[in-house]
């Protein structure tokens, strides 16, 4: 095995700066850190999900999301040390294997759909949400230095998925979803 933390606390970055992998301190508000960051709650949003998703008994489901959440703990690695990239055009299919699966089985849409329905489809839609900011975030980090070019496009598919899954989620547990009711527009005013 290789290094282990034995001490939690370090006091190094008491001062706002972070160290990364390959020796740098930056600001913890830097936007790698904050791409950091995103990446790994939204690792924590879909650890959350699939333990929902086990005691709701939809194991199949919850398997499948497994070794996405080792994917984004290697994206959090390469964010971790820049130039280091692992994320690449086979695991961007993979995801887009998943949703073609998934989808095949769901009615088409007709209107726009509210996350929630049950507590595991409103974590599946929890999860796309920190997704789409943890692409969002990247993103930004891309407008300022060279990163993986595969990278985001997994955070975009991975946020396609957790739609599918939060609607093949609805379908297996039978919960209706929750179709959005817009605002009737006003009637026009009479004239007098």
């Amino acid at each position: 095995m290789g290094y282990r933390l034995s001490k939690l606390y370090t006091r190094t970055g008491d001062d706002g700066d972070t160290g990364l992998a390959d020796g740098r301190r930056i600001g913890k508000d830097h936007p790698r850190i904050e791409a950091m960051g995103s990446v790994d709650e939204l690792n924590s949003q879909l650890g959350m999900l699939i333990a929902d998703l086990l005691g709701q008994h939809l194991i199949a489901l919850g398997e499948v999301l497994g070794p996405i959440q080792h994917r984004l703990f290697d994206l959090g690695g390469e964010l971790a040390v820049p130039g280091y990239e692992i994320i690449d055009a086979a695991d961007v299919l993979a995801l887009e294997e998943l949703i073609d699966h998934f989808n095949a089985d769901l009615e088409p849409l007709k209107n726009f759909i509210l996350p929630g329905g049950s507590r595991c489809v409103a974590a599946a839609h929890l999860a796309r949400s920190v997704c789409r900011r943890a692409e969002r975030r990247y993103l930004t980090l891309a407008n300022h230095e060279a990163v993986n070019e595969q990278a985001p496009i997994y955070l975009n598919r991975l946020s396609d998925l957790l739609f599918v899954m939060a609607r093949t989620i609805a379908r297996q547990e039978q919960t209706p979803e929750v179709l959005w009711a817009p605002k009737p527009k006003p009637a026009p005013e009479a004239s007098e």
